[in-house]
Parts: structure tokens; C-alpha cells; sequence
């Protein structure tokens, strides 16, 4: 079995997305292009992969670090001239090489697979991906021969009318035996009105040497994106793509057209995704969960049975059997132990909630370590930061914490202590005391008379 590469044209700097970030960077559902169509070839036991790069090179080594090979294209002159930057690796080499653009992220391992084994079977030069379009204009044609073998492509401007007919078009995505590829990039010229060295004179170069040139079809939709509107159609697809994937393994999404789910993300069975929802990259979700609506997960670790309502949660880790909500706010680092509860306008910010602890409405707590069972009152404020530095607040199992309790870090509240409402604490409470910390009350009478006479 030969071994198989792949070379990914990257260099180009995307002008027509007018932005400041490099084109093949531009995410699509939560993953950069390029990221895309590298993780798709890991999935093909590829020998060597190399990334041709120019503008924004850095960022682009950055975003796939050692996963992949370089080469650099310090000129854009077309792409024959880019892959002709990778024969110091590949050049002389046994195998079969696909070549591709890092701004097609729609283009999948299946395709790519069924694409090598067209080409192999049938022991072509190269291989053509190709795709029937209803409306081709101004794509390139694919002429067949009697044979079925390719005979040439014809782009738009040079096609007469019966060529303008033929619906079947290059997607821009190739295969070659590397031997004989690198051998005809050594044939091409830049005699054209852009003064360019192009890919397609590869397949003339190699038809005029008798060699056999295939097509592989596919029904998958494969676009490159040139800027933001082609961006915004991949991201529809890519977006259809993953809530189909995620239903067909038996999630319920009450309505696809108004949840947004980003690539790597893991759903279990029997959880229903309400509308209004986002889930971004890196999040699991177990098994029957309810989430949402309008609720936003981001990199978060999600049990079975867990209920997330109108809230948004970030980096965090929320434990089987617990609810989250409404209008919640778990922030970075933080832990939602089992059968925990937070309730309404609850912020959680690098802090541990225990198994069965409850944080019901309106509290912050903040750096904190909370224990099983504990019962945080309504108001409550782990005063946490003095200006310059943050402090730890813990409070053990069984506590509870009354309402409108400001407990001032560093400070412990001890395993079934209870702090009376409207405290402030600044110092530690033992196990099972009662701490009051408030100002005694003091009437004044008549003196509400005295202030409306001013």
C-alpha cells in the first residue's frame, strides 16, 4: 500500500474578507477553516501533511502547531506555484497526494476518503472532486471523454454553448500520483493574462502525456469561502450539518433554526435543546438533560438529568441531577456538585458547590469552596477581592448562610454553623455556632418628623 499526502493551500491573503484576520482563520461554527479541513485529513492515515503558507504564516503555525508540516509561498503567484513550495518534502516520493484549499472547511473525511479510492482504483494521474450543480455558471467544466475519463476542464469564459450545458463542476479539490504531479508542475508556465502558475494546467499537462485523468463525485456540498457572504453560507451548512449529525444520534432540538451548536461538542441521548440555545466547542452534555431556552454553554461538563434554564455558563463543570437557573451565571472554573440547585440571578465565579447544596436567587459568590448540603440565602455575597488581591471564602457541610450575609475572605464558616441574616463575617465560625454580626437596632422616634420638617 502506497503512503498518502496531503498539501493544503493556505497562503492566500483573502483580500475579499476585508479583515484584519488572516482568511483560513475566519471560524466557522467555533473552529477556524484550515483547523477544519486539517482535522478532517487526520482521519485518513495520511503519511505526511503539509500546510502551504504566506500571509499571516505565524498565525496560521499558531492555530495547527505541530500537527502538520510547512512550507512557505513568499509570492502568491497561482496554485501550481504554491504547491511547487512543497517539493523539498514531497518531491520523488511513492503515493498518492491530494491537494486542497484551507478555506473549504465543508469538505469531509468521507469525501476525501471516497476521493483516494476512485483515484486508486481506477490507477489514474489525477483525480478531479467533482459536484452536479443545477446552476453551474462560473464554475469550470468537467469535459468527459466516451470512456468516462476526464478530457479537460473549460472555465465559464472559454466554454461555447454546449459546454456551458454541462452541470457537472471542478470543486477545486484534486488527487494525484505525486510522482507524476511534481513532474508536471515542472511543465507549467505562467503564459496568462495573470502572469500565474495554475493547478488545472497540471491535468492538460498530464492528459497531453497520455496519462489518465478521473473524476470522483460527490453530493456533498464543498465551497470555498472568498469572503464574508460565502463565510455566512458555510456556516449555515456546517451549522445544518452538526444538528442533523446530533439528532440522528437521538437528540431533540425543538427548533434547529434557532440553536446554534459549534463543532466538538458531545450530546447524549434523550436531551432536549431548547431554542435560543448555544453551545460552543468543547462542551459534553449527558444524557437527559433539558437545555435552555436561550441558555449558552461554552467548554463546559455537563451530567445526566441536569437542567440549564436562560443562563450562561463558560469553562465550568455542572454534576448529574442539578439545575442551573433561571438567569444564572456560572462563570470560569467553577463546579456544580449533584443535585445542587442555582437558582435566579446567581453568579458563580471559580467556586465549588457541594452535592446538594443550594444557592436559590440573587447571590455572588466568588473564589469560594462550599460544602454538601449547605443552604445560601438570598442576597449573600462572598466579599472576596480587596483591590489588589482575591481571598478564599470556605464554608463547610450543613451551613447555613442567611440572607443578605456578606462573608469577607479569607474566612471559614464551620461544618452545621448557621449565620444569621444581615451579618457581615470577617472572622472564622466554629462547627455548629450561630454567628450574628450586625449593628444593634436603634430607634430614634419622632426623628422621621424632624427630617420632613427640613
Amino acid at each position: 500500500m502506497s503512503d498518502k499526502f496531503a498539501v493544503v493551500l493556505a497562503a492566500g491573503q483573502g483580500t475579499r474578507m476585508k479583515s484584519k484576520l488572516y482568511k483560513v482563520l475566519h471560524p466557522v461554527c467555533g473552529k477556524p477553516m484550515v483547523q477544519h479541513v486539517v482535522d478532517s485529513l487526520k482521519e485518513l492515515d495520511m503519511a505526511r501533511i503539509v500546510v502551504v503558507v504566506g500571509h499571516g504564516a505565524d498565525k496560521v503555525k499558531e492555530q495547527l502547531g505541530n500537527a502538520v508540516e510547512y512550507a512557505m509561498q513568499e509570492e502568491q503567484l497561482g496554485t501550481a506555484h504554491a504547491v511547487m513550495q512543497v517539493a523539498p518534502i514531497l518531491k520523488g516520493k511513492k503515493g498518492t497526494t491530494l491537494v486542497l484549499s484551507g478555506d473549504e472547511p465543508l469538505i469531509s473525511s468521507e469525501t476525501l476518503s471516497a476521493l483516494v479510492a476512485h483515484h486508486e482504483a481506477k490507477q489514474a494521474a489525477g483525480t478531479i472532486l467533482t459536484r452536479i450543480m443545477d446552476n453551474p455558471t462560473g464554475y469550470g467544466r468537467i469535459i468527459r471523454g466516451e470512456d468516462g475519463a476526464v478530457e479537460r476542464i473549460v472555465e465559464q469564459k472559454d466554454a461555447n454553448e454546449e459546454e456551458q450545458r454541462v452541470r457537472e463542476i471542478n470543486t477545486g479539490t484534486y488527487c494525484f500520483d505525486n510522482e507524476k504531479l511534481f513532474s508536471a508542475l515542472e511543465k507549467v508556465d505562467n503564459n496568462n493574462t495573470q502572469g500565474e502558475y495554475y493547478l488545472t494546467d497540471v491535468i492538460e499537462i498530464l492528459k497531453k502525456q497520455g496519462e489518465r485523468i478521473e473524476a470522483s463525485v460527490t453530493e456533498e456540498i464543498t465551497i470555498g469561502v472568498n469572503d464574508r457572504v460565502a463565510l455566512a453560507k458555510a456556516e449555515a451548512l456546517m451549522r445544518e450539518r452538526i444538528l442533523t449529525k446530533h439528532m440522528r444520534e437521538g437528540v431533540t432540538i425543538i427548533d434547529p433554526s434557532s440553536t446554534y451548536i459549534e463543532t466538538d461538542v458531545v450530546i447524549g441521548r434523550d436531551s432536549v435543546i431548547y431554542p435560543g440555545t448555544l453551545i460552543g466547542a468543547g462542551t459534553v452534555i449527558g444524557e437527559e438533560c433539558i437545555i435552555g431556552p436561550h441558555s449558552q454553554l461554552k467548554n463546559c461538563q455537563v451530567g445526566d438529568r441536569v437542567e440549564i434554564k436562560h443562563s450562561v455558563l463558560m469553562d465550568s463543570r455542572v454534576d448529574s441531577d442539578a439545575t442551573v437557573g433561571p438567569f444564572a451565571y456560572i462563570r470560569p472554573h467553577s463546579h456544580i456538585g449533584e443535585g445542587a440547585k442555582v437558582g435566579d440571578f446567581v453568579e458563580i465565579k471559580n467556586t465549588s458547590l457541594g452535592k446538594g447544596s443550594k444557592v436559590s436567587h440573587l447571590t455572588y459568590l466568588g473564589d469560594a469552596e462550599i460544602g454538601e448540603n449547605v443552604n445560601v440565602g438570598c442576597g449573600t455575597v462572598t466579599v472576596n477581592y480587596d483591590g489588589v488581591n482575591k481571598y478564599k471564602t470556605i464554608v463547610k457541610d450543613r451551613s447555613f448562610i442567611g440572607c443578605n450575609v456578606n462573608l469577607v475572605a479569607p474566612v471559614t464558616v464551620g461544618e452545621g454553623a448557621y449565620i444569621a441574616a444581615g451579618s457581615t463575617v470577617t472572622t472564622d465560625v466554629p462547627d455548629g455556632a450561630l454567628a450574628i454580626a450586625r449593628e444593634r437596632q436603634i430607634n430614634k422616634e419622632d426623628y422621621a418628623k424632624k427630617i420632613i420638617k427640613k
